[in-house]
């Protein structure tokens, strides 16, 4: 046991947190208990039944009683936690501000910003009494919410969310002296949501640019191997992208804040 890495992933019944289950249930020395809403979904039910390291266990974001019930499962399961990625999001509105309905902006900032936040505090005290003593925290973001690098798709209420869930790393890496606090940017997938988002930006893309496999290779890349001295705190882009004029893709290994 002590040889294991204990993950646990928001979101992991489909899209990129089911290609993070998914790639970390190969691994040998990984438990990984794969958060979502509803335990019957079936893809983590054949995650599952072919990697028995896969723990599915019901996480719904933001909510405060869920989320500490979720945690409690996990001690009593494996006694740990190692890392933490935080990957439940939605993108539900596109359109111009002024037609964009308050109710768009609760829904977002409650999963997206208060989803991380609501989930740090209940796994804090289990997280960070990990063993490896290299607990690690990352949100995945988004380039939407960088300020430095403002590009413009009509998804407000998504922008926002994830640059206030940005400013949260950078509490969390000033607070806790021992915790590696990471947001990373996972590249513009070809999932639902980011298929979704391409076809409504006015950008011209019939779906996303970026392979799953890709950007659950490079938020991988980022966990892997972290340290407080040289990964907390820090706004990683998934891979550098160079040579290209799109204005989605970011040719630094960090994304401007």
């Amino acid at each position: 046991m002590s040889d294991n890495t204990v993950y646990l992933i928001s979101g992991a019944n489909r899209g990129i947190g089911y290609g993070l289950a998914s790639a970390l249930a190969v691994r040998p020395n990984a438990i990984v208990f794969a958060g979502t809403r509803s335990l019957s979904a079936e893809s983590l039910q054949q995650l599952k039944a072919k990697h028995p390291n896969v723990h599915p266990v019901k996480l719904t974001s933001g909510d405060q009683e869920d989320n500490e019930a979720a945690i409690a499962h996990i001690q009593k399961v494996a006694g740990r936690l190692d890392v933490v990625i935080a990957n439940a999001g939605i993108a539900n509105h596109s359109g111009p501000l002024t037609s964009t309905p308050l109710s768009a902006f609760h829904e977002h900032f409650e999963v997206n910003t208060l989803g991380p936040v609501v989930l740090f505090q209940a796994a804090h005290k289990l997280l960070l009494a990990s063993p490896k003593n290299t607990p690690i925290f990352a949100v995945i973001s988004s380039v939407c919410g960088s300020m430095n690098r403002f590009m413009h798709i009509s998804a407000t209420p998504y922008g926002m969310s994830k640059a206030a869930a940005n400013f949260l790393i950078k509490t969390l890496d000033v607070e806790h002296p021992t915790l590696i606090a990471m947001a990373i940017d996972p590249g513009w997938t070809e999932t639902d949501m980011g298929n979704r988002g391409a076809k409504f930006n006015g950008l011209g893309l019939e779906k996303a640019p970026v392979r799953l496999e890709d950007s659950v290779k490079g938020i991988l890349s980022r966990v892997d191997g972290a340290t407080k001295e040289q990964s907390s705190g820090r706004f990683w882009n998934f891979s550098v992208t160079s040579g290209t004029p799109h204005p989605w893709d970011v040719d630094t290994e960090e994304v401007p804040w």
